[in-house]
């Protein structure tokens, strides 16, 4: 090493297709992301509400009936998203210790990659108070500010999309 070279590792992040065994752990990511990093956009009432997974199986069948990809870091899984038929990405989620570090960025590359593979015109999601800016920045446009219901609590997301070119 040079006089005042400094060198640092970057682990890389690498996305891979979900596997059952994955399960656990998107369960963890979800729950945490909503829990540590959404809860600073929602009341404890609504994150109380909407942090929860009533149905383990029913969890695990979901992200089996699509396509779903975790980013992995070291062989840690730090995040995860999906893709429904119609061009829907029902979930992205990214763990609260992996924030900022490009996970969800190439989950999206690799949703939308998936979209055009499939001959899809756009993709759109629902997203949160707190996912809105990462999906703006990322070309996707509002189209309605909407509220939903989880057990009993309402709370605001975004309806948005993105042009696939």
């Amino acid at each position: 090493m040079n006089g005042g070279d400094l060198s640092v590792s970057i682990c890389p992040i690498v996305v891979r297709p979900y596997v059952p065994a994955d399960c656990e752990a998107t369960i963890d990511i979800f729950l945490r992301a909503i829990r540590e990093v959404a809860s600073k956009d929602y009341s404890q009432a609504e994150v109380d509400a909407w942090a929860q997974v009533d149905d383990r199986e029913e969890w695990a069948q979901r992200r089996s009936s699509r396509p779903t990809w975790i980013a992995e870091r070291n062989g840690v899984a730090v995040g995860f998203s999906d893709l429904e038929p119609d061009g829907h990405l029902d979930m992205m989620f990214v763990h609260p210790d992996y924030q900022g570090i490009g996970a969800a960025s190439l989950l999206l590359a690799t949703v939308e990659a998936a979209a055009t593979a499939r001959g899809l015109s756009r993709v759109f999601t629902e997203a949160s108070l707190t996912a809105r800016p990462f999906f703006e920045r990322r070309g996707f446009a509002v189209l309605v500010r909407q509220t939903v219901e989880k057990r009993g609590r309402t709370l605001t997301n975004f309806r948005m999309e993105k042009i696939i070119p």
